[in-house]
């Protein structure tokens, strides 16, 4: 499902839209937030480092328009972007 066009601004963006896509990465990184595992825990589990861990969940956040970690799997759960 193609992302619709949102404003710049993350309080401006409606409830069911994702700014842009997420990529595969970032989509593995979001698929692990629900277990509550630290930024060391994703980063081990992936084999990369916790700098790119960081830098995709700022990403994670900005494209879904939300500020948490919490809000950011609520978010992907309201689009379906975590599956069942």
């Amino acid at each position: 499902m193609p992302a619709r066009p949102v404003p710049a601004r993350p309080d401006l963006v409606p409830e069911g839209c994702v700014v842009e896509p997420l990529t595969g990465k970032e989509r593995e990184v979001l698929g692990l937030l629900p277990g509550l595992l630290s930024t060391e825990e994703i980063a081990a589990a992936m084999f990369v480092s916790v700098n790119t861990v960081r830098s995709q969940v700022r990403n994670i956040l900005r494209k879904l328009a939300v500020s948490r970690r919490n809000e950011s799997v609520r978010r992907a759960r309201a689009l379906d972007l975590l599956g069942s």
